[in-house]
């Protein structure tokens, strides 16, 4: 069999930029029904205080610890170092909340979401991650609205996959409704998928069709 040389060869992006818009463009004929990224207050105030209260009980502890351990006199001075080195790793949660906060920013930059007509696209991390959840891989969908959500009228849709993975597309807007529309392409696509005949609607003749519910 030949093979030809210049089938991955992909010159349409020089920038060095890569978004889901470019991932999804690539394959030609695949069209974007949704797409958005998270509030940002919403966003970077639930990282904040995700670990928060821990985070501050174990400062309040280590430095209550600390204050007592200066107070002591007649301890050698290596010792001091040692607790330093001590207490320096013991802060570790501490440590984890503020790069917590500290990353959420550039986190959140690199945070966009996008439903296709065959697929969901989600892009996270600080280096930029895609995950691609495909409808009928979809086991379940569920909606989370935390105290932070119901101030800024945002919310968390859950989706679990069939092989047991779980994602979040976090603090989007009018998360309701577009639960509901994840709810009813899942349902649509797998109907298809079980019953691919011409019994099923004239517009409609199976999965490999675009979706037009």
């Amino acid at each position: 069999m030949a093979i030809d040389e210049s089938f991955f060869k992909d010159e349409s992006n020089t920038d060095g930029s890569f978004g889901i818009r470019e991932m999804v463009g690539k394959s030609g004929d695949e069209k974007i029904l949704w797409e958005g990224t998270p509030d940002k207050k919403s966003y970077v105030l639930g990282r904040i205080f995700k670990m928060m209260p821990i985070a501050l009980i174990w400062l309040a502890f280590d430095g209550f610890a600390i204050a007592m351990i200066c107070m002591t006199s007649g301890m050698p001075k290596f010792m001091y170092f040692v607790l330093a080195g001590f207490f320096a790793f013991h802060l570790l949660p501490v440590w984890m909340w503020i790069a917590s906060i500290v990353t959420a920013f550039r986190n959140m930059k690199n945070t966009e979401y996008a439903f296709t007509e065959r697929r969901i696209i989600i892009k996270t991390g600080f280096f930029a991650k895609f995950d691609t959840i495909f409808y009928s891989d979809i086991a379940s969908l569920d909606l989370h609205i935390g105290l932070i959500d119901r101030m800024f009228k945002v919310g968390d849709i859950i989706i679990r996959t069939n092989s047991g993975s779980t994602y979040m597309v976090e603090d989007i807007d009018n998360p309701y409704f577009i639960l509901e529309r994840l709810q009813k392409i899942s349902i649509d696509i797998k109907t298809d998928m079980q019953f691919p005949n011409d019994l099923r609607p004239e517009e409609n003749h199976g999965y490999n069709t675009k979706y037009k519910g």
